[in-house]
């Protein structure tokens, strides 16, 4: 029996193809091959990741391979894998990839179950996380696993009205069945995981909050280097691919609404202004909204526009942002969006059952939902990342950044595994490994820095070879 399961495994050659070139364009994954490969610091290691399974995560991957770790692999999205990636990774055998684009919910969890389970049963000792899926599962494993023990409750999909939590505890209840202690014997033998995202690290400080964290968390969103580069270039760079690749629109003469202006709004925005939109931002901050109105965006809430703007895209990681009953007054084929993590910020669940609404498939992760009034609403990617949906998400320049800071979390957790270091909570790696990350970088870009003297170094009390901020600093 094999130890994957992909789309189509003739596709290897392609993606390796594109995986060559993407190597190039990732000087910080390949530096980190270059400095720790070597030594393979990670030697043995078991690493589950649960990340859009691109060409971007197959170099990720790939690295962490080179490190030495035992990597087994799931995508965080039903939408986001690249079939010819996760091929290639497996043809490779840098690592077991459960994923492919265009899952169901129930295969969705279930390609995350087999990712975190190893061939002799046993599971991860790191977490590469995005969105927190994997965290959730264990956590709600050991939560349901000890009520079971002291109730004899087992998880009920009844219980929710949430779909996807339905197939999480559906999952749940058959894992207990079968062992009523696995989830707690997984979480025993984790060491950490490292966040990418937004949305994650919401969960993860939630969780640190409450007391119920069951292991040390190295925030990467939040690392300069992700935060104000992939969520903000990144974003300005996938989000009109995948609107154009979906609809072929031009943007251009349009009303954009962003709804968020932080980091992803900010870039969302920016590129619908150089691509000739008249934008709109909504906001609930005082302070992004007076950004926005300080950068010539108008701030206004939704329910001013939404009868008379053309493309909307939510933002926020918030939910219930763009709800059926918004759509049902908007423009006919006005285009809606969303790039937050989660598909909740679009009320999918409302439009498909508005009375009377009728859905037209125009093409994958693309569908035209037709009201009663015969009007209709352009909807992208069933509300999910559009970017990745609909097209290839981030370039792979600026998930080198990322991705080097998750090479770097991933390092720092495992090398003090065994000191006091850390505890049961949410880290941030420090500014001097952020200014590495952009170091790695520039060099590509034929940016050559200048340097501070001996007598500027005293000056101001920064070391010569930095860190040149505080962590406090807002860049």
């Amino acid at each position: 029996m094999t130890d994957y399961k992909v789309k189509d495994m003739s596709l290897a050659e392609f993606g390796r193809k594109e995986l060559d070139i993407a190597e190039i364009e990732m000087p910080g994954l390949m530096s980190a091959r270059k400095e720790f490969g070597p030594s393979k610091p990670l030697k043995g290691v078991k690493i589950v990741g649960s990340l859009h399974m691109t060409i971007q995560t197959a170099v990720l991957i790939e690295t962490l391979y080179e490190l030495g770790a035992d990597i087994r692999w799931c995508s965080c999205n039903i939408f986001s894998t690249q079939d010819h990636a996760a091929s290639a990774v497996v043809a490779k055998k840098t690592a077991a990839v459960f994923a492919w684009k265009g899952e169901t919910l129930e295969e969705y969890w279930w390609c995350t179950l087999q990712a975190l389970t190893w061939p002799d049963g046993s599971g991860p000792q790191m977490i590469v996380d995005d969105g927190g899926d994997v965290t959730l599962l264990i956590h709600e494993g050991v939560k349901r696993e000890k009520e079971f023990a002291a109730t004899g409750k087992l998880p009920d999909p009844a219980e929710t009205d949430n779909e996807e939590f339905k197939v999480i505890l559906g999952l749940l209840k058959e894992t207990i069945q079968k062992d009523p202690k696995r989830w707690q014997n997984v979480a025993a033998q984790i060491v950490g995981v490292s966040e990418e995202t937004t949305t994650g690290v919401h969960r993860l400080y939630e969780m640190e909050k409450s007391g119920s964290l069951l292991f040390t968390a190295i925030n990467v969103n939040d690392s300069c280097t992700k935060s104000k580069f992939d969520n903000l270039y990144g974003c300005k760079h996938s989000l009109p691919d995948g609107i154009m690749r979906a609809t072929d629109v031009m943007i251009a003469g349009k009303t954009a609404v962003i709804c968020g202006y932080g980091d992803v709004g900010k870039g969302c925005a920016a590129a619908m202004k150089s691509a000739g939109a008249r934008t709109i931002v909504t906001e609930i901050d005082p302070i992004c909204a007076l950004q926005a109105c300080m950068e010539g965006f108008q701030v206004a809430p939704l329910e001013d526009v939404v009868s008379t703007a053309d493309i909307f895209v939510t933002t926020t990681g918030n939910k219930s942002i763009i709800m059926a009953d918004h759509m049902s007054k908007m423009k006919n084929n006005a285009i809606v969006g969303n790039i937050g993590h989660f598909d909740n910020e679009i009320d999918m669940a409302g439009l498909t059952k508005f009375p009377g609404v009728v859905r037209q498939n125009i093409k994958p992760q693309c569908d035209r939902f037709v009201f009663p009034d015969g009007h209709g609403v352009i909807i992208l990617a069933e509300g999910r990342l559009l970017n990745l949906g609909c097209a290839t998400g981030h370039p792979s320049f600026v998930m080198s950044c990322s991705f080097t800071n998750q090479v770097l979390a991933q390092l720092e957790i495992w090398a003090n595994k065994d000191t006091s270091k850390f505890g049961k909570k949410v880290y941030i790696l420090p500014k001097k490994l952020d200014e590495k990350v952009a170091a790695l970088h520039l060099g590509h870009l034929g940016a050559k820095l200048t340097k501070l003297t001996e007598e500027q170094s005293k000056y101001l009390g920064i070391p010569v070879e930095g860190p040149f901020k505080g962590e406090n600093y807002r860049y």
